[in-house]
């Protein structure tokens, strides 16, 4: 089921104006960088707090495919837990309702995989962070079979989130 709006349900309702770092489309997730701007988040499985989201600028007639560009100010949705966000699933991703999500590291989410240290010399060490898991899978989606078209949505999907 496909929706117009990102914020599917809310509780406390905050938003934020912020200007845009880079392209930003809505549903997309963001952080605030250190130029107190807001861009993509861009830590794969990194931590997520607060979790924000790009919302449809309608206060311009914009919907939830009209993307913002850099310099723009961009209506931000800091949502909380049990909040719903219609967000952005990554391509090549085949999630089902009541998968965990987490940033791919390109302001969309992914399947979230959970990753472990290891003082084994024959295995990578990765870092560990403790909160990369930005919401639950509300429907089923698939995006990877998708991978062959040019235009964002035709290989990104969105996604029903309930944040945790």
């Amino acid at each position: 089921m496909a929706f117009n709006t990102i914020k599917l349900k809310k509780y406390t309702d905050i938003v934020e104006e912020i200007e845009a770092h880079e392209t930003i489309y809505p549903g997309s997730l963001l952080y605030l960088n250190s130029d107190d701007e807001v861009a993509l988040h861009a830590t794969a499985g990194g931590n997520v707090s607060p979790q924000m989201f790009a919302l449809e600028d309608e206060l311009r007639g914009n919907g939830i495919n009209d993307a913002y560009s850099s310099g723009d100010m961009v209506q931000v949705w800091i949502a909380t837990r049990g909040e719903v966000v219609y967000a952005i699933l990554a391509d090549g991703n085949d999630v089902n309702i009541g998968d965990a999500l987490e940033s791919n590291g390109a302001g969309y989410l992914q399947k979230h995989t959970p990753l472990y240290a290891s003082s084994d010399p024959g295995h990578e060490t990765r870092s560990l962070y403790s909160n990369p898991v930005v919401g639950i899978a509300l429907e089923n989606v698939d995006s990877s079979a998708d991978s062959s078209g040019v235009d964002f949505l035709s290989i990104n999907k969105r996604i029903k989130v309930r944040i945790a």
